[in-house]
């Protein structure tokens, strides 16, 4: 078998090891970015932070926000909670048309924008994107996800179709988001990227095994919103991460919901991750915030 060859002055030639393709991922980075990446390394270069990059600033009246999955519980919340706060939100759901309860709440609050948009559609995405072109985005809150299902995530009965379907939207989804909207975030005057990951992403906390998928796609997402943080630290974007603990929404059923202690109301839970979101700078950003203000460990 012949190694394959290539002509890409950063990567090494031949077939590439681990050690090779750190080493060629560094000098790329470094390359395309203006970074100051090592090869072999896993740290960029410091950022140095003024006085002013450093004060966490809260989200409030006049701020421009983006919520994904704000047509029921936790993103209907978001959008409930920061119009009440003075805040403009453009609210998506991927079927405007069934969301009563959100298309009654905009009706009352000319604050809310409510739009179409299922984060899986890359090209909806794009094109929500164009639309707003110009529009500072102070916020972008990315909320929608979903739990894959219980039963499809047990060891010897695995449904692979439904992976790819929380990887959709629990990784895939968000990192759409940022990308398209990264120049929205960029040009406003809070300048947030924030992701509503879970607990159980949490490698760390691991103590028995329970939805593969649905841990593994919050993982995923945690580990790319870090590497986000580190790339965009220097155009002065934040990117956070927060968890809203149990809470009692869809994404726990019903009969067991009583036997959790201290699960949280939606409108708690909201509350307490509006309270980390205010708390986010570029002095912690990258930082994944459990509601209690804690950092939750990897």
């Amino acid at each position: 078998m012949t190694d394959k060859k290539h002509n890409n002055p950063l990567m090494p030639e031949g077939n590439l090891d681990r050690r090779d393709l750190l080493t060629g991922a560094a000098g790329m980075a470094a390359a395309l970015f203006g970074g100051q990446a090592v090869a072999g390394a896993h740290r960029s270069a410091p950022v140095e932070l003024s006085d002013e990059d450093k004060i966490a600033k809260p989200v409030g009246e006049g701020a421009q926000i983006l919520v994904t999955g704000a047509n029921r519980g936790l993103g209907f919340e978001f959008t409930k909670q920061y119009a009440a706060r003075g805040a403009k939100v453009i609210a998506t759901a991927r079927s405007p048309e069934r969301a009563d309860a959100l298309n009654a709440l905009a009706k009352d609050n000319p604050n809310i924008v409510v739009e179409q948009l299922d984060v899986t559609d890359h090209a909806a995405i794009e094109a929500l994107a164009a639309k707003y072109e110009g529009t500072p985005v102070d916020l972008l809150l990315n909320n929608a996800g979903i739990g894959g299902g219980i039963e499809n995530q047990f060891f010897g009965k695995m449904n692979y179709d439904t992976f790819d379907k929380v990887m959709d939207v629990n990784v895939k989804g968000p990192m759409k988001m940022c990308e398209e909207f990264r120049k929205h975030v960029q040009n406003s005057t809070l300048k947030k990227m924030v992701t509503v990951s879970s607990s159980q992403g949490s490698i760390g906390s691991v103590r028995s095994p329970l939805l593969y998928w649905y841990r593994a796609s919050k993982s995923a997402v945690n580990m790319c919103m870090v590497n986000l943080a580190y790339q965009m630290q220097r155009k002065k974007v934040i990117v956070g991460l927060v968890t809203p603990g149990a809470t009692a929404t869809d994404f726990i059923p019903e009969p067991f919901r009583k036997q959790i202690e201290g699960i949280q109301t939606p409108e708690q839970a909201t509350e307490d991750m509006m309270r980390n979101i205010d708390r986010f700078s570029l002095a912690n950003t990258g930082t994944f915030f459990d509601y209690t203000g804690e950092i939750v460990p990897w």
